[in-house]
């Protein structure tokens, strides 16, 4: 079952990796609990199939990392990036796309968190195996604000211009 608007998020473990040692978190992997990270914070989240894949790597994450200041000034504490993919992956990934000190890039190794919210998307005929759908949330203190959801192949509905335009 998707996960609703109104509903909180479920506690998962996402992994992350830090290029410097910073406030007692070690380079990485860190591992971090998706409901407890998220509690008492407005969260942006978006989710994709796979870091260095087209679309994410040329739309879907650069939109956000471009818009942090405006997310900022509309109240959000973080962005986060989440894929199926590994913290070493997403660190790096996020390195050459400049997301440093603007997008936490979180990886759900195991699609452990993507499986308990009912994201996952089982691309194996392509040969990626189980990965996230792609969509973009909105989450206030661990409750769940908004949704988009772009169906399988699509970038319509989970672009960091629409998540803004949900922040009033």
């Amino acid at each position: 079952m998707t996960i609703q608007v109104g509903e909180k998020l479920p506690s998962a473990t996402l992994y992350e990796f830090f290029h410097e040692e910073t406030g007692g978190c070690a380079l990485g992997p860190n591992k971090f609990d998706s409901a407890s990270e998220a509690a008492g914070k407005k969260v942006a989240i978006l989710a994709l199939p796979g870091a260095y894949t087209p679309t994410c790597s040329a739309k879907h994450l650069p939109g956000f990392i471009n818009k942090v200041n405006e997310f900022k000034a509309k109240g959000i504490d973080e962005i986060w990036c989440i894929s199926v993919n590994d913290a070493f992956v997403m660190g790096a990934w996020g390195k050459e796309l400049g997301a440093g000190g603007k997008v936490r890039m979180m990886a759900d190794g195991v699609a452990e968190f993507t499986k308990a919210i009912g994201m996952e998307l089982d691309l194996s005929a392509r040969g990626l195996g189980i990965r996230s759908n792609r969509y973009s949330m909105l989450v206030e203190d661990g409750v769940v604000k908004s949704i988009n959801l772009d169906p399988p192949g699509t970038f319509e509905h989970s672009s960091a211009e629409v998540l803004l335009q949900q922040l009033a």
